[in-house]
C-alpha cells in the first residue's frame, strides 16, 4: 500500500522566511541547489549529518514560490495540512505536575521561555490535551498518568 505524499517545506527546504522576496527567493534556490547537487558538493562524500535532498524538489520548491499564483496556492494547502497534522507537542507533562490555580478550575506549568500553559477544566472535559504556551507558540501534551492496578 502507496503511502501518502509527505508535505515538504519549501520555505524551510530553501531557508527563506514565508514572507520572503523573489530576489531572497531566487538567491536561497541557487545557495540550495549548489549545497545540494551532487556534482557541486564540497567534499567527496555526503555525511551522515547532511540530508539527501531530490534537486527536482528544491527546483519545484524555487517554482512553487517564485510564481504568485502558485505560491498562494502552496500557502493555502500549507495551513491547511497544519490544521490536519497539528502542532507536534515538545513534551509530555502530567497534570500532577501542574499548579492548581483556581480552586480546581484551572492549572498552570510554566515554560521555558517564561510564559505559562494553562488548563482549565473545560479544556480537560473536553478531552484536549495539546496546550499552548501563552507566550510563545510551543506546544506541550497535558493528561493525567495511567496508575497500574496492582491487584
Amino acid at each position: 500500500m502507496a503511502s501518502p505524499k509527505q508535505f515538504v517545506n519549501f520555505y524551510d527546504l530553501l531557508s527563506v522566511p514565508a514572507d520572503a522576496t523573489f530576489t531572497e527567493i531566487k538567491s536561497a534556490y541557487r545557495r540550495t541547489l549548489l549545497n545540494f547537487h551532487p556534482d557541486k558538493r564540497k567534499g567527496s562524500l555526503p555525511s551522515e549529518s547532511t540530508p539527501d535532498i531530490d534537486i527536482a524538489v528544491i527546483k519545484d520548491a524555487y517554482l512553487t514560490l517564485s510564481t504568485p499564483h502558485l505560491r498562494k496556492q502552496y500557502d493555502s494547502n500549507f495551513k491547511i495540512h497544519a490544521v490536519l497534522v497539528g502542532p507536534r507537542p515538545a513534551q509530555v507533562v502530567s497534570m500532577d505536575e501542574f499548579e492548581e490555580e483556581d480552586e480546581g478550575v484551572s492549572w498552570r506549568y510554566p515554560c521555558r521561555c517564561g510564559g505559562v500553559y494553562r488548563v482549565t477544566m473545560s479544556l480537560m472535559e473536553s478531552g484536549e490535551h495539546l496546550v499552548g504556551c501563552g507566550s510563545c507558540s510551543e506546544v506541550v501534551w497535558a493528561g493525567y498518568e495511567l496508575l497500574e492496578d496492582d491487584g
